[in-house]
């Protein structure tokens, strides 16, 4: 049985202090889709487990197959010394700041700057993901909730099981509308450059949050993802940034994933049985 945050306590984890000092969140006990049925199709070692580093699969078209389900693959800072479960999501250090690893930070914007120091110290009590709203797909990446990867030739879509939310990348390298509509996860549009899916974003809604820390990107942003899948369980996803609205330069960080195996989806709906909200006013 895998164990998550529990409904209740999903706006709870608002309390991002916790988790940036070492505290514990409390979790429950929650049912899953046919829990520790076994993936199908994927090459085992003698002793059952996936081999994660057998060569990556490949779509009818010879480029890489990137359908899977995908966690963070870091040590989750909340239990550091831990392995990860192989059967369940891990939270990455970048859920906090998304620019840990970059010298110097994040390259703010003077008025962005004072916004995530005002964010940071009141433990981000105004974040959407607190108020069970959508994450965005940066953020998707780091957070403690599993990301199912359905992938076509022309054709990926992205489910997070965080309040059933969902991506559709369409890989046909189609132009994107002259006046979108700002939404939670963009338009994203796709193209290969050899093997690694090269997907253009924009059209993000305005302060659309991609950390604890309250950093953003903007209606003006442009996101670019270079995803590479070098082995069965892992993907590399390089990610720039170019919001001129937030930030004085682009700027590039890298993500990895890592698949996780023999487990499902969850139903994890924050306002179900949510009894934080009313603490936070």
């Amino acid at each position: 049985m895998r164990y998550r945050l529990g409904s209740e306590c999903s706006a709870a984890v608002f309390l991002a202090a916790l988790v940036m000092f070492g505290g514990s969140l409390p979790s429950a006990r929650l049912s899953a889709q046919w829990v520790r049925y076994p993936t199908a199709g994927v090459p085992r070692l003698a002793d059952g487990a996936v081999n994660m580093s057998a060569p990556a699969p490949r779509m009818a078209d010879g480029k890489p197959d990137l359908s899977g389900t995908w966690t963070s693959d870091e040590i989750d800072p909340r239990r550091p010394g831990v392995p990860p479960n192989p059967r369940d999501a891990t939270t990455s250090r970048r859920m906090i700041n998304i620019g840990v690893d970059l010298p110097g930070g994040l390259p703010y914007q003077p008025w962005l700057a004072a916004i995530v120091k005002e964010r940071t110290a009141n433990n981000a009590k105004e974040d959407p993901h607190v108020k069970c709203l959508p994450d965005n797909f940066l953020r998707a990446y780091g957070m403690p909730h599993l990301l199912k990867f359905v992938h076509k030739p022309d054709l990926l879509v992205v489910l997070n099981e965080w309040n059933a939310g969902y991506r559709q990348v369409y890989a046909d390298a189609r132009p994107f509308p002259e006046d979108p509509v700002p939404s939670w996860q963009g338009y994203s549009s796709a193209k290969w450059s050899g093997d690694t899916l090269v997907i253009d974003t924009i059209g993000m809604r305005d302060d659309s949050w991609v950390d604890w820390n309250g950093s953003v990107v903007t209606e003006a942003g442009k996101v670019r993802e270079e995803i590479r899948r070098p082995d069965l369980g892992h993907l590399e996803i390089q990610v720039t940034v170019d919001d001129p609205k937030a930030y004085t330069r682009p700027w590039t960080v890298t993500i990895k994933e890592r698949l996780i195996v023999d487990a499902e989806l969850i139903d994890e709906i924050c306002l179900e049985n949510e009894k934080s909200l009313q603490h936070m006013k």
